[in-house]
């Protein structure tokens, strides 16, 4: 299984949008670097390493889709 995940800061002002084939190994190094504290949100899971790849890049790469996955998970986003 591949993963791509969203992670939002403590403060609840930021987002980090990740691809990782190991998602509890990719936390643990997120807590240990660059987003301590940051808590994961949201994650979608697929078969195909590809199909994940290509979810995260359109995230990364295409603001309305970042807006409208907000809306989809909103009350999610907004228990910081």
């Amino acid at each position: 299984m591949s993963y791509i995940y969203v992670l939002q800061s403590p403060d609840g002002s930021d987002i980090y949008i990740g691809f990782s084939n190991n998602p509890k190994r990719r936390m643990a190094e997120h807590e240990r670097s660059a987003h301590p504290g940051w808590r994961l949100v949201y994650y979608e899971a697929y078969q195909s390493e590809s199909d994940a790849r290509r979810r995260e890049r359109r995230l990364k790469d295409h603001g309305n889709a970042v807006r409208q996955l907000k809306q989809r998970i909103k009350d999610s986003w907004s228990e910081s």
